[in-house]
């Protein structure tokens, strides 16, 4: 049956979020479209642009909103972005963790900025192109894995909240991104259906973290340079640029040769250090998971087993998770690679999201 509801769907101009308004549209919704300006792009990034939130992609996002008949707004978050996120982003550098972005901007400023709007609106709900679906169990809300695999996005949305997911809708999770980019040619929309993915992270569209730290803070190359890169025996094997500038697992950048490859197990920002080792160094059984967020269930269930996954492209590995207090502590069953403080950590059951945080060593 045809619906009268409202809709806020947050418009980033690319492939899906633009077919998330036709969809609704066809599903009779009142459509409003938003368009959040996150980021200052610098002219120099426009032939690697992300994609999202950049100038044009405000453009073709209000170019949509032209053609479906649905009001538009852009609307300027870029010093809550910078606060909440870019601050965060850096900080965390700065304390050898490595952050996830996407995770803590969906958290702290998308969801509330959306939802905020939608209430002045009066829109019934919000919605999204994330790959995802929505389920209840017992009373609550919880993400569910989108039908496609290969586009799934559920680890991301880890942190919504009950309040979030009631007024939310992911209209893309029931499709496969071919079936996506084939609607939305047969339709006629035939520059969007070749529109190319957009980066992981929209505020560093060249992939260089070194120089985004850098022109974050000022100086950290030249504070932090020539720190000691140490052996897992803690012998001195040579100098690297900076604590700051690299992360666990990373095998690429060291400039350093040894013949094998090696890979970064240890960073210590207290003495600016970084231990390589060998691939088998960097596995690990257990995890702690703090700042937790519980979806399927209030509490989590004990004794509880669950495949866990610490990082987005992970296949995710068999766990026994248990709740103390206000922490999770999670046991492999296997070793898993590459424990990364500062990444989330989200425990699923089958396809269904229980919960997540972010991961802190055992």
């Amino acid at each position: 049956m045809p619906t009268t509801k409202r809709v806020l769907l947050a418009m980033s101009g690319g492939l899906d979020s633009s077919m998330c308004a036709v969809l609704l549209q066809q599903r009779g919704y009142q459509v409003i479209g938003i368009t959040m300006k996150l980021w200052e792009y610098p002219q120099t990034c426009s032939s690697a642009r992300s994609a999202c939130c950049d100038i044009d992609a405000i453009n073709d996002a209000r170019q949509l909103a032209v053609k479906l008949n649905i009001p538009h707004y852009v609307l300027d978050y870029t010093k809550e972005f910078k606060d909440l996120v870019i601050n965060n982003f850096v900080d965390e550098y700065l304390h050898a963790r490595t952050p996830n972005p996407c995770i803590r901007c969906n958290i702290f400023l998308k969801w509330k900025a959306l939802l905020e709007k939608a209430k002045q609106l009066q829109c019934d709900y919000i919605a999204t192109g994330h790959y995802a679906q929505i389920g209840t169990h017992n009373g609550r809300y919880y993400i569910r894995k989108g039908k496609d695999a290969q586009k799934d996005q559920s680890y991301v949305l880890w942190g919504l909240s009950q309040t979030d997911l009631a007024q939310t809708l992911f209209p893309l999770g029931e499709y496969l991104k071919e079936d996506v980019r084939q609607m939305a040619s047969e339709l006629g929309f035939q520059q969007l259906a070749s529109k190319r993915e957009s980066y992981d992270i929209c505020f560093i569209p060249d992939n260089n973290y070194s120089q985004f730290l850098e022109t974050q803070s000022y100086g950290l190359q030249e504070q932090y340079k020539n720190g000691n890169v140490l052996d897992t025996e803690g012998n001195i094997i040579g100098k690297h640029k900076g604590f700051p500038f690299y992360t666990i697992g990373q095998r690429k950048g060291l400039n350093l040769a040894f013949g094998v490859p090696k890979y970064v197990c240890k960073i210590s920002a207290q003495k600016n250090e970084i231990t390589l080792g060998d691939k088998s160094d960097l596995l690990s059984n257990s995890l702690i998971i703090k700042d937790i967020n519980l979806l399927k269930y209030e509490q989590l269930p004990s004794p509880f087993e669950g495949v866990v996954k610490i990082r987005y492209r992970d296949k995710g590995e068999w766990a026994k998770i248990t709740q103390e207090s206000d922490y999770l502590i999670v046991k492999f069953k296997n070793p898993v690679s590459a424990i990364t403080p500062g990444q989330s950590a989200v425990i699923y059951e089958e396809n269904d999201v229980v919960g997540g945080g972010i991961i802190e060593l055992l």
